[in-house]
């Protein structure tokens, strides 16, 4: 009995305490829901703050390699371009040069003048005299002939005055020279094409230089040039011609080192035609007089040439201070390729000015041009007259 009663009792409380605790959440439930509240109910649990996540760790970038940034290309100099000279004319330029023939007025002017202006001249001041000209390379035979129409002028005018005996040297020595030989360049253009002209000479004589003096001569007198380098045996050769022609503003028509001449030579004659100009000018390769084959292959050039036309002009280069040797070496040389003008250089550093006789007339060749210097217009037109006055002086 008592444990019913105790159950009641229990139940009792149970319900009690279980309405105690529904009717305020009952109660709040039917309040209006605080201003800015969501839409969310009591009916279902409110939703869980969202779980903060630490951020993934980035995965670390691959370092790229440091970029060589290359320097940046130096800018070449700008080159100026050659400026153009006009070289000096060539009339007169012997007359101008007259005192680079000193040390052979020393022979004609002082020497001969001096013997020949004595009140008696014997046979031993004949010798002497024949000696001198000798000594001045003006050849054995010239010299015979020179002396002995003096000796025969002398004989019949009795001149002795340093005045006379002057002009009656200065005439023998101009008719030596023969002044009626052509000595004009063959350089203007014909039938429609350039004229053509080929420079030979020995290793040693500055024919390089003296194929860029030449090029200056003809653009001096009025001519368009184009140059050929056809010596492709020597380094320097083409370099140092087109820079000749780069001063003058003529073209170098050049070819690979070693290349062959004959080859360069006949492309310069077309670029001469192709361009229209007056002139092409061709350097060969300097050749020792006694190496046939060398020879042989100058022929060549000649030849090869000559299927453009025909050459107008082949200039022998010799050095005036070789003396006789250079009669040997002009005469293998038109042997090969029929020389028509001999440009003697180094004039002025020799007492043999008579070379320019004894290569006339032992060869029958004009001396056409002489250099009388270093200078680039120091290669002038040779003129007898002029000549002879200068080495004989301006005072007698």
């Amino acid at each position: 009995m008592e444990y019913v009663v105790v159950s009641v009792i229990l139940l009792i409380a149970l319900l009690a305490g279980a309405a105690v605790l529904v009717v305020p959440r009952m109660r709040r439930r039917e309040l209006p829901p605080p201003p800015g509240a969501g839409t969310a109910t009591l009916e279902r649990p409110p939703t869980a703050p969202p779980t903060e996540v630490a951020p993934a760790a980035e995965p670390e970038a691959a370092v790229a390699p440091p970029v060589e940034v290359a320097p940046p290309a130096e800018t070449a100099p700008e080159v100026a371009p050659p400026v153009i000279e006009q070289p000096e004319p060539t009339a007169g330029r012997l007359v101008r040069l007259r005192a680079r023939l000193a040390r052979s007025q020393s022979v004609f002017g002082r020497g001969l003048l001096a013997v020949l202006s004595r009140d008696h001249l014997d046979e031993d001041a004949w010798e002497e005299i024949e000696d001198s000209l000798i000594t001045a390379d003006v050849g054995v035979e010239a010299t015979q002939v020179i002396v002995e129409r003096l000796r025969e002028r002398v004989r019949v005018l009795g001149s002795r005055t340093v005045t006379e005996v002057r002009e009656q040297l200065s005439e023998e020595l101009i008719a030596a020279l023969e002044p009626d030989m052509d000595r004009s360049l063959k350089a203007a253009p014909h039938d429609g094409g350039p004229a053509v002209v080929l420079v030979v000479g020995v290793n040693g004589a500055g024919k390089t230089t003296t194929c860029g003096k030449i090029a200056r001569v003809l653009v001096a007198d009025g001519h368009s040039v184009v140059l050929g380098a056809a010596d492709t045996f020597r380094a320097a050769a083409s370099e140092q011609l087109a820079t000749w022609g780069e001063r003058v503003g003529a073209e170098t028509v050049r070819g690979p080192e070693g290349g062959d001449p004959a080859s360069v030579a006949f492309d310069a004659v077309k670029r001469g035609i192709d361009t229209g100009v007056h002139t092409v000018l061709i350097d060969t390769a300097g050749r020792l007089q006694n190496k046939v084959g060398l020879m042989d292959e100058l022929g060549k050039v000649k030849r090869v040439v000559e299927k453009h036309g025909p050459v107008d002009e082949t200039l022998l280069i010799l050095d005036a201070t070789t003396g006789q040797n250079g009669l040997e070496q002009a005469r293998v040389f038109t042997e090969a390729v029929d020389v028509t003008g001999v440009v003697l250089t180094k004039l002025d550093g020799t007492a043999k000015g008579g070379i320019v006789i004894a290569v006339q007339r032992k060869l029958g060749i004009p001396v056409k041009l002489v250099g009388l210097g270093e200078g680039p217009d120091d290669l002038a037109p040779f003129e007898p007259k002029a000549f002879v006055e200068a080495l004989l002086g301006s005072d007698g």
